[in-house]
């Protein structure tokens, strides 16, 4: 049997859950070893049909009061239970904070290796992974061992892809893991809502990014019309966060939100490798800075020599232009 987490957040699912999914059904079609899932909490119908889609045959959903809110030891132990109590080939789930958090936690209570950010499985007594390291500039192969092999996938490394045909809802078991006083002393007490109706980061088609070259706080106005006009969300270096000019929340980068937009507007970025480990996997990168030697310029599909401050509204003037 080959287990996957599927992560959840207020009812809402991480969609790169279902890469881990892709990779899983990879794993087991060779032995016609069963696709488990295993998900914290409640499940929608939605979420059983889209399971059944990927070629999940049983859903296990660990339900408990301790789950009212995220703690990682209690989410790990649940995945262990089920996973000796049904001798797991393999657990898998995606490389995003909380799936590299308790997956890590889950090899810490079997004592097994963990490998993180893989991108590429040969399978084996021993699994050959390639996995991102260094933040992404490089990629490492090594051998996973162990009688239970533990790993998350690289965000954006694995196209989902679904079972085209024979889809069904999977099997559902509903248990109540075995908890104790440790399993809980890591938890959420407390949630402070963002603004309402914000595009996340990770989520919206286009980012306009600021770099140190924005100026100040205030010079991001500019950039907040230009996203409102385009339906996407603002972002800033580190550089800026560390100014006090954006959140940290609004930080792209190793350090902060990893975005993946049709689009990214990159305003007075210079484009150092942490920034732009964040900005990789953008579709299209357009660059507006003053210095035509800046790295981000040789790494942009399209490249704005000019001022921000003139470029942007420029832009934001002409859009609002054509709709009339």
């Amino acid at each position: 049997m080959i287990l996957t987490y599927i992560e959840q957040t207020g009812g809402k699912i991480n969609a790169a859950s279902f890469e881990a999914l892709t990779l899983a059904r990879q794993l087991a079609e060779p032995t016609n070893a069963p696709l488990h899932a295993i998900a914290i909490g409640e499940a929608s119908d939605e979420l059983k049909r889209r399971l059944g889609v990927f070629g999940v045959n049983t859903l296990h959903l660990a339900q408990h009061d301790a789950f009212v809110e995220y703690a990682p030891d209690a989410y790990a132990a649940s995945i262990v239970e089920i996973a000796r109590a049904n001798n797991a080939s393999a657990i898998l789930a995606t490389g995003s904070e909380r799936g590299n958090e308790i997956l890590a936690r889950v090899a810490a209570k079997m004592n097994l290796p963990f490998a993180a950010n893989v991108t590429d499985v040969q399978s084996g007594d021993d699994f050959i992974v390639t996995r991102l390291r260094w933040g992404g500039s490089l990629f490492e192969q090594a051998k996973l061992h162990g009688t239970t092999k533990i790993l998350s996938v690289a965000p954006n490394a694995i196209p989902s892809q679904p079972v085209v045909t024979n889809s069904f809802v999977p099997l559902t078991h509903s248990f109540v893991p075995q908890l104790s006083e440790y399993d809980l002393r890591v938890r959420v007490t407390q949630r402070i809502e963002g603004e309402r109706g914000k595009i996340s980061l990770g989520e919206a088609r286009v980012v306009v990014g600021g770099g140190r070259g924005v100026g100040s706080a205030e010079g991001f106005q500019k950039l907040e019309e230009l996203a409102n006009l385009l339906g996407g969300a603002v972002g800033g270096s580190r550089a800026v966060t560390s100014l006090g000019w954006r959140a940290h929340a609004d930080q792209i980068g190793q350090t902060g939100n990893r975005i993946q937009p049709e689009l990214y507007i990159a305003c007075g970025v210079s484009g150092a490798i942490q920034h732009m480990i964040g900005a990789k996997a953008s579709k299209h990168i357009l660059a507006v800075n003053t210095d035509p030697e800046a790295p981000i310029m040789f790494k942009a599909d399209y490249a704005v020599i000019g001022d921000l401050h003139q470029v942007i509204p420029a832009i934001s003037a002409e859009i609002k232009k054509r709709r009339g």
